[in-house]
């Protein structure tokens, strides 16, 4: 039984039945999570979310009836309703701006994925597990999109970062603590301290103390750069 109270409980949203099923079993299979409540729609997924009040949502970001952003306006209004639920979009495009509109009132609570990495089991879990815990997920994919957008000019602001502090940077923007950042790039969790502290010098950014709110002042500088 308490193995039984670990596991996340989810709702699953997206008009394929194939990948509705196929991410199902999936989540299923690797005895984290039971799927509470598989839906088609936008409109099944905001009732199974009252009925079932799951731990996170899944939800494909284009479903009827436009199939344009109905995902993100669903986890706006999931968000704004029950505030302990969290949501991750998926996604088959890396436009950043779609991961932008979804994290432009905050951050807290909300992932964007890119379908490309849906089949990675511990990607897929990781990212419930974060929002279901409050915190932020941006795919890798969209990150490096962002960046790639803000070097492209011979004038950008990036060109004043050493390679270290982009590669922190990227990091940072998935939403990873310093920890996490400390980790993956194998460097004491010192060093990434200093480095986080200078791209938010260099970049002219106000230091923010969470991750979360780290992520939404990164991409917020990224997306802005891409637009100019």
């Amino acid at each position: 039984m308490p193995e039984r109270a670990e596991r996340l409980r989810v709702v699953i949203a997206d008009d394929s039945y194939l990948v509705r099923e196929g991410t199902r079993r999936l989540l299923e299979d690797s005895g984290e999570v039971d799927v509470v409540a598989v839906v088609e729609n936008a409109e099944e997924l905001l009732r199974a979310v009252r009925e079932q009040l799951p731990d996170a949502v899944l939800t494909d970001i284009r479903m009827p009836p436009t199939h344009t952003v109905e995902g993100i306006a669903a986890a706006h209004a999931i968000r704004a309703e029950h505030r302990a639920i969290g949501v991750v979009v998926l996604s088959q495009y890396s436009d950043a701006d779609y991961a932008v509109q979804l994290l432009e009132n905050g951050t807290d609570g909300l992932g964007y994925l890119l379908k490309s990495g849906v089949g990675d089991l511990d990607d897929m879990l990781r990212a419930l597990r974060e929002v279901a815990a409050q915190r932020s997920v941006v795919d890798a994919g969209v990150v490096q999109r962002l960046v790639e957008l803000r070097t492209a000019g011979a004038s950008s602001p990036l060109a004043v970062l050493a390679p270290r502090e982009l590669e922190v940077l990227r990091e940072m923007a998935e939403g990873k603590t310093n920890a996490a950042i400390a980790q993956t790039l194998h460097l004491s969790e010192s060093t990434i301290e200093k480095n986080v502290n200078a791209i938010f010098t260099k970049l002219a950014l106000s230091d923010e103390p969470t991750p979360s709110r780290r992520v939404a002042a990164v991409l917020s500088y990224l997306r802005d750069s891409g637009r100019r």
